[in-house]
């Protein structure tokens, strides 16, 4: 078979018999004409999947955005702009990859250019998959950060990507020691026992990065909160880490707490579910005194005071008969718990101006001695 023309010059004859050997190879062809047909063949598969990983490109950067731009989050179009270029590397090193495995080379050779676009292909995906794995969890602080301002998720991200980064490259190490036949199952092994005995050596220290953990996915505070300990420490929580919990107390000391002993303890948050605060002033009257005129003074007196909010507004009552007095207590609410003690301050002082003002007497303790005379 040949390929027709019509003039022929010495050139177009040169390349009529080339083509017609490449494309119709006959018995008795020299190993010249052999390798160029081969590689023809490898150039061929390369130019395809190059032009496989543009045409991916292309519709990715053209109709890719287009159809994330429909749904309400950016999270598609994030991931998209943030794996298109290992898309294209992961395509044109397969057309590479596949192009030297058809090649007629020496089994040594083959093996080593093989072994190493393989162990090229396996980063290639682990890497993508990490990028979009690293998108998602961005997104996630974000969305976080603007909804519900989670501050603790600030420490999450980086143990997140430190751990799914590890997982990927275990698995990346695994796939690859499989593909060059050796024993997984001895290296899962050695890597298990040693496990165990980091695990046994540093058990106070895992214990305290689970708890860590546990904090940060239960969430009972979160950075910038208020929280009061069970032996009564107050203070703002400083830092979360995996070992530690700091707290700066309100004389600005800073507490640092194991995190298994603070995953065991019982705490108030006073920032949560807000920051509003309530306050309580404890107040005695005399004996004697108009019970309802008092709650109204009381009530009256904490509407005077700035910092005291009017929704909830301030309630008073009558709580118990002491020895001396009368007891009464007076409730308020403050918009910040950072502002409870200057606002107690004031609605304190404002009592007591007015209490003199209405004749409102707080008595002293008052102990009664009945004395009998000794019979002789």
């Amino acid at each position: 078979m040949s390929i027709p023309s019509s003039k022929g010059s010495s050139g177009y004859k040169v390349l009529q018999f080339i083509l017609e050997k490449l494309l119709f190879p006959q018995e008795g062809d020299g190993p010249l004409l052999f390798w160029a047909k081969e590689i023809l063949v490898a150039l061929l598969i390369l130019s395809v999947f190059w032009m496989l990983a543009q045409l991916v490109v292309l519709f990715l950067n053209k109709w890719g955005k287009r159809l994330a731009a429909f749904t309400n989050s950016d999270l598609d179009d994030r991931v998209l702009q943030r794996i298109i270029p290992h898309l294209s590397r992961l395509l044109s090193m397969l057309g590479i990859y596949l192009a030297i495995r058809s090649l007629p080379l020496h089994e040594k050779i083959f093996v080593v250019f093989t072994g190493v676009l393989f162990i090229a292909l396996v980063v290639i995906v682990f890497n993508l998959m990490y990028h979009a794995l690293d998108e998602l969890l961005q997104w996630y602080l974000t969305g976080r950060q603007e909804g519900s301002k989670d501050l603790i998720s600030r420490n999450m991200i980086p143990i997140a990507e430190k751990l799914a980064m590890l997982f990927l490259m275990g698995t990346a190490l695994i796939i690859i020691l499989k593909h060059f036949n050796y024993d997984i199952f001895s290296v899962v092994t050695a890597l298990g026992i040693g496990s165990l005995a980091i695990g046994l050596a540093a058990k106070d220290t895992l214990a305290h990065m689970i708890s860590g953990f546990t904090l940060m996915l239960d969430q009972p505070f979160r950075i910038g909160d208020r929280i009061q300990l069970a032996g009564g420490q107050i203070g703002d929580v400083a830092d979360i880490g995996l070992r530690s919990t700091k707290i700066r107390t309100l004389d600005n000391q800073l507490l640092i707490i194991p995190n298994s002993d603070l995953c065991n303890t019982m705490l108030i948050n006073q920032a949560f579910p807000d920051d509003r605060v309530k306050g309580r002033i404890n107040i005695g009257v005399a004996y004697g005194s108009d019970v309802d005129h008092v709650k109204g003074v009381l009530v009256a007196t904490a509407l005077e005071v700035d910092g005291v909010l009017r929704d909830p507004g301030p309630e008073s009552y009558f709580v118990a008969f002491g020895d001396s007095a009368l007891n009464m207590s007076l409730f308020f609410w403050v918009e910040e718990y950072g502002k409870l003690f200057a606002t107690t301050d004031k609605v304190n002082s404002l009592i007591l101006r007015r209490f003199n003002e209405s004749g409102i007497e707080i008595p002293f303790p008052i102990r009664t001695v009945i004395m009998q005379k000794g019979q002789d």
